[in-house]
């Protein structure tokens, strides 16, 4: 066998470990080792796995994934959420359909301090959703709004797959941080127009008797007390970071500090909470870490393999064209994102696809602001959609289906595809902020 056919053998065998059940850091592993020894041998394999083990884990950069994932839990558990909901229903509360607006404004703030979409799906659940019912808003318009605001976690940043995408394109973890801030605003504001159409051509699927219930006021003094936490932390972490004064792990850092601080002053965490938070962080950041060594090992076996130059002549000297090639990328992105979770699409599809965008010409920073929404287009989509069961477990309620929440959340996904398609056309929406 040449070593293209190789290649492409081991994709093949990736794809059909995963699908048996295999876990995806172990089949990619798995795949990439045999791949190498098959094209070399049983020796190189095993010491480029070595090499990889060492090189791909060894950068400074890796500490802040820690250390937003910590923050982002302290934060989930200070009520920081639920005082940004707060504050954004008091000044929309004369919006239509203003608490399905604040919801997605709130989402897009607490965005800006977690950078994890399911901590956005698991806080907002149990604080909008209940909310808007009360309002009269129906439950599987609320349940929806809840679900595609989620997605706003993982663009607007500070953001884990704009970390994971920065470290395996080889870019800026700043610059990508910058680009996501124009195509979370964008998508933001698709959100919020989604819903006022929805309220005002069809009223019955926002609200359960045709209009919002009144709101309670909230005074001037406890907006300002519940701002300040929000705006502390904001300031601590991007302002830092974009104001030059730190680096991503610092300002990792700063935020995790910020988070716990305030944590603590609200007696919200206790010894035993605080040691839970520390060893989820320590797996979450462990299963990142172990599929992005996979994930380098594997795109080493593919270019040693040769495919991702077949792949790009392919593509770009045939009918197809750099934008047939983004097409279909895309494509491919929204339908792995039916199956299996948001960091595993991009370590199985960026090793073959990113030197074909590089070939093609593109912008590796839209390129990974592009992947980024169409990864998160699959927290949505049936029979996977992580949010959407986040959204279930997080709610108390029997008599919530998931294919209700799936069908609330289909608006709020054409709105993400609309975006998709602004963003290609005017890519400065992406690369304005990043090539400052």
């Amino acid at each position: 066998m040449t070593p293209f056919e190789i290649g492409a053998a081991a994709i093949a065998g990736l794809v059909v470990l995963i699908l048996i059940g295999m876990p995806i850091g172990v089949a990619m592993l798995a795949a990439s080792f045999l791949g190498v020894a098959a094209i070399r041998n049983e020796t190189v394999a095993a010491r480029m796995m070595a090499q990889v083990a060492n090189d791909s884990l060894e950068e400074y950069l890796f500490a802040v994934v820690p250390l937003f994932v910590l923050m982002g839990l302290l934060v989930t558990v200070s009520g920081v959420g639920k005082d940004t909901f707060d504050v954004f229903r008091q000044l929309l509360k004369r919006v239509t359909a203003g608490l399905g607006v604040a919801t997605v404004f709130a989402n897009a703030v607490f965005a800006a301090i977690t950078g994890i979409s399911i901590a956005s799906a698991t806080v907002f659940s149990r604080i909008a959703v209940p909310e808007m019912q009360r309002h009269g808003y129906t439950r599987r318009f609320a349940t929806g709004v809840v679900a595609g605001s989620s997605v706003l976690g993982m663009l607007i940043p500070p953001s884990l797959l704009m970390i994971v995408y920065a470290v395996l394109a080889e870019q800026s973890v700043g610059r990508m941080f910058l680009a996501g801030i124009g195509p979370g605003l964008l998508l933001a504001a698709a959100f919020t127009v989604t819903i006022f159409v929805m309220a005002l051509v069809r009223p019955e699927s926002v609200f359960e008797h045709g209009d919002e219930a009144p709101h309670e006021d909230i005074g001037g003094w406890q907006i300002a007390r519940k701002s300040v936490p929000i705006l502390a932390l904001i300031i601590a972490v991007l302002g830092g970071l974009y104001g030059g004064f730190l680096n991503p792990t610092e300002a990792g850092a700063a935020g995790a500090f910020g988070a716990l601080v305030i944590a603590l002053l609200r007696r919200s965490l206790d010894r035993r909470t605080f040691w839970r938070l520390l060893v989820e962080t320590g797996q979450i950041t462990v299963s990142v870490l172990f599929l992005i060594l996979a994930a380098t090992f594997f795109s080493r076996m593919l270019a040693l393999s040769g495919v991702p130059r077949v792949l790009a002549e392919f593509f770009l000297s045939g009918n197809v064209g750099p934008y047939g090639f983004l097409l279909i990328y895309i494509l491919l992105i929204v339908l792995l994102g039916c199956l299996i979770d948001s960091i595993s699409i991009m370590l199985i599809v960026l090793p073959v696809a990113l030197p074909v965008a590089d070939a093609a010409g593109f912008d590796l920073i839209w390129f990974g602001v592009m992947t980024v929404i169409a990864v998160e287009i699959g927290l949505l989509t049936p029979p996977f959609g992580l949010s959407v069961y986040t959204i279930k477990s997080a709610l108390d309620d029997e008599g919530l289906t998931v294919g209700e929440i799936f069908r609330g959340a289909v608006p709020f996904v054409f709105a993400m595809l609309a975006s998709l398609v602004i963003i290609a056309l005017f890519p400065a929406i992406a690369t304005a902020l990043a090539n400052l």
